[in-house]
């Protein structure tokens, strides 16, 4: 049964969605199998993105099917495990919660608030592991964030995404969430980006790429880490990074992370529209059966106004809390301390 929602006539970014947008908004309402390929089965990451994209398109109906289906996954502990059929590794419960969360954010009544809220408590409990410091890894091995799988070191991507979920859910000025800023800051390349894992080995820079780049980009301005990226080079780096590249991108899927990484900082591209049509099309042309619904629902995410929502959405709501300008203040503060 539908939440206690907005009818479809209630919905006008729907009707007012671009034409090559339409097209893959009726794709993901009509699913009801979300997958990173065709004739894959169900799978969380790809289910939480089609119900956070269509909410952030005014389609809660639809999207309230992805999130129920998420629902079920649900474990007695509060984690979402990556599949029905895999209760581990457990980082999309992260995804789930912001899949309920933006439903929840358009209904008229809360549904999921207790799924969000078992979902809170087990995230808050998980974490991943430290490591020694070693002069040959660049990244610090002590800072502790959320782990791909349990009992293994910090990484970038997860904690990006408990970060998000948990400042979403008004948890963003616990010392958890505050040291997960801090590594998502720390794996910042001096140069500008970030890598999927360390900034250096062996004292060799690895190289930036756009998926975790615009990921890390769009965590940091959603918890309000600085009110300008003038004031952190290393934030500017990256967004200069992601200017650059972001005309490069073929993969829709890094393409989208970038997209939602500068629209966060209010640096997004005037021809990003274009950018999404030309990648779907190369994917459609690269992929048997076209793009799938994960690359779909991402990609109608970083479009408008869908990404503008999700960087609401994914706003430090502990920070909201206070004036702007202290805000700021305290999380500039807790960025040189890192550093």
């Amino acid at each position: 049964m539908p939440p206690d929602s907005l009818s479809l006539d209630d919905q006008p970014d729907a009707a007012a969605a671009p034409a090559s947008n339409s097209a893959a908004l009726a794709a993901l309402a009509a699913a009801t199998t979300w997958s990173y390929r065709p004739g894959q089965p169900s799978a969380a990451e790809p289910a939480a993105w089609t119900a956070i994209s269509l909410a952030g398109h005014g389609r809660i109906d639809a999207a309230a099917n992805a999130a129920d289906w998420l629902a079920r996954l649900q474990q007695k502990s509060g984690a979402v495990g990556v599949s029905a059929e895999d209760d581990e590794p457990r980082w999309c419960t992260a995804l789930a919660m912001l899949a309920w969360l933006a439903v929840d954010a358009l209904g008229r009544s809360p549904r999921y608030a207790a799924a969000i809220e078992r979902a809170a408590t087990w995230a808050l409990q998980d974490r991943g592991k430290t490591a020694a410091r070693d002069p040959n890894v660049g990244h610090d091995t002590m800072l502790v964030g959320w782990s791909w799988a349990a009992d293994t070191h910090s990484w970038l991507e997860p904690t990006c995404l408990f970060v998000l979920a948990l400042c979403a859910a008004g948890h963003g000025d616990h010392p958890r969430v505050r040291e997960g800023l801090r590594l998502v800051a720390d794996r910042l390349l001096s140069e500008g980006g970030a890598n999927f894992g360390n900034t250096t080995v062996l004292g060799q820079t690895l190289l930036p790429h756009l998926e975790p780049s615009g990921l890390a980009a769009f965590t940091l301005a959603a918890a309000n880490t600085s009110s300008s990226p003038d004031e952190s080079p290393p934030i500017e780096r990256t967004l200069s990074y992601l200017d650059a590249e972001v005309q490069q991108a073929q993969s829709p899927v890094s393409l989208a992370y970038a997209l939602l990484g500068l629209t966060a900082w209010e640096r997004r591209p005037a021809n990003a529209e274009q950018l999404i049509d030309a990648a779907l099309a190369v994917g459609a042309a690269s992929v048997a059966g076209g793009p799938s619904i994960h690359a779909l629902a991402l990609t109608s995410l970083a479009r408008l106004p869908a990404a503008e929502r999700f960087a609401e959405l994914c706003r430090d709501r502990a920070k909201n809390g206070k004036s702007k300008p202290t805000a700021a203040v305290d999380a500039r503060e807790e960025l040189k301390a890192a550093s």
